[in-house]
């Protein structure tokens, strides 16, 4: 008996036990004072639910939940489905022609500058217009061409002799496409152009791009990315990006006397007064955002001598000083470049492509190698006797629209782009 009560008693000890042991366990899940695996408690530097902030959105972790959507993955066969993403075109080497085509900046407003002064002729002769620029970009990239850095087509290496010398270079370029070279001389926007139909300067727009400034023929201010050079060739690539390798855009070659870009940074010997001096260095701060811009979106920089001058005609010293002070003026904005474009087309030493002279060995000491001059064919050459190639550039203006239609049929035809603002006056040859 007594070890029957015995057994009773130890069974509904067992019992107890298990009974107290399960319970502990639920109320160890549940017990909210258990901080384990838990978000840290409130402080200062990490607060959580503060009753004292009742700001919008400050509602606590409940509500949020509560007053929130649950966020989930978008299906996989979205209403919206992303465009899938082009792949490159295939690059086949390249080792042909390089064509190279040149303009001055394009004339905004026609009736300003065919306007019958004595600014008319030369007008005529050495630019654009708008229209005309935008219609041979056009016909040129619908003829298969993509433009390239000049800086790719040859570089610089040293032979067995230990020597400098140039070589071209294999460009590798989309199947079916063909290489061209865009320079832009006198992009300047000179004094005397402000009041004949061309914008005024370069700028950065409100939306960090570079834009165009200055004035209609009824004198109001106009901000555009439609009236110059830079800015339409900015937005065609940009509409049209195979046009472009690497985003390259064009060589922009500067002179030095009346600024750059039109800002006003040269040294003025005549007017060195303390308010000039105050007003050059404000110049000079607001080129470098345009500049800098200008480089990294695919332009890039060669020197058209300081003074826009005749090299052929000069002395050595003179074309040594001119130099320096691009260098000093220019070249301190723009950056170190390689490239020097000649003005009027005027070659160093008056033939550089036979010969080489004291002129053009001064200008590879100073670090040039592609000299370019104009022509009407492609053309260039590798110096043996130094550092240095020569080439030639085409030109796209109105005395080649007039008579040099058939030269030009691989980029346009004259008689389709040409404007009809144009003076009738000169005539044309077609």
């Amino acid at each position: 008996m007594i070890k029957t009560k015995l057994l009773k008693m130890l069974i509904c000890t067992l019992l107890g036990l298990l009974i107290f042991c399960g319970a502990v366990s639920c109320r160890k899940k549940a017990d909210p004072s258990d901080t384990s695996g838990a978000p840290p408690a409130s402080s200062d530097e990490n607060p959580v639910n503060n009753p004292e902030d009742t700001s919008p959105g400050s509602l606590d972790s409940a509500q949020e939940e509560a007053s929130s959507p649950e966020t989930t993955e978008p299906p996989e066969t979205s209403q919206f489905p992303v465009s899938p993403v082009s792949p490159e075109p295939d690059l086949v080497p390249y080792n042909g022609i390089v064509e190279h085509l040149f303009f001055h900046e394009a004339i905004a407003f026609p009736q300003l500058a065919f306007d019958g002064d004595s600014g008319q002729s030369g007008y005529d002769e050495y630019m654009v217009t708008v229209d005309e620029y935008k219609a041979m970009l056009e016909s040129i990239y619908n003829k298969g061409y993509v433009l390239v850095n000049m800086n790719d087509v040859w570089s610089e290496y040293t032979t067995e002799n230990n020597t400098q010398r140039m070589k071209k270079n294999t460009l590798m370029l989309p199947e079916g496409k063909k290489p061209l070279i865009l320079s832009f001389d006198d992009i300047s926007f000179y004094e005397y152009m402000k009041t004949d139909g061309f914008m005024d300067k370069l700028i950065i727009g409100d939306d960090g791009e570079i834009w165009a400034s200055g004035r209609d023929p009824n004198g109001n201010t106009v901000v555009t990315q439609d009236m110059t050079v830079v800015t339409i060739l900015d937005k065609f690539v940009k509409e049209h990006p195979d046009f472009s390798l690497n985003g390259v855009k064009g060589c922009i070659a500067l002179t030095g006397y009346e600024g750059i870009l039109g800002y006003r940074t040269q040294y003025d010997s005549k007017n060195d007064t303390p308010e000039a001096r105050i007003m050059r260095k404000q110049e000079i701060a607001r080129v470098r955002p345009i500049v800098r811009k200008l480089k990294e979106t695919g332009w890039y920089f060669a020197t058209h001598s300081y003074g826009h001058i005749d090299l052929n005609r000069g002395s050595l010293s003179r074309v040594q000083t001119d130099a320096e002070r691009w260098l000093d003026e220019v070249g301190s904005l723009v950056g170190e470049t390689s490239l020097f474009i000649y003005p009027f087309g005027s070659r160093l030493d008056g033939g550089d492509g036979s010969k080489t002279g004291p002129a053009l060995q001064y200008y590879v000491e100073l670090g040039f190698r592609v000299f370019a001059s104009v022509g009407i064919e492609a053309y260039s050459k590798i110096k043996t006797d130094i550092c240095a190639v020569v080439c030639d550039r085409m030109h796209a203006d109105g005395g080649t629209l007039r008579r040099e239609r058939n030269r030009y049929m691989i980029f346009y035809d004259a008689a389709e782009v040409f404007d009809p603002a144009r003076p009738a006056v000169y005539g044309n040859s077609w």
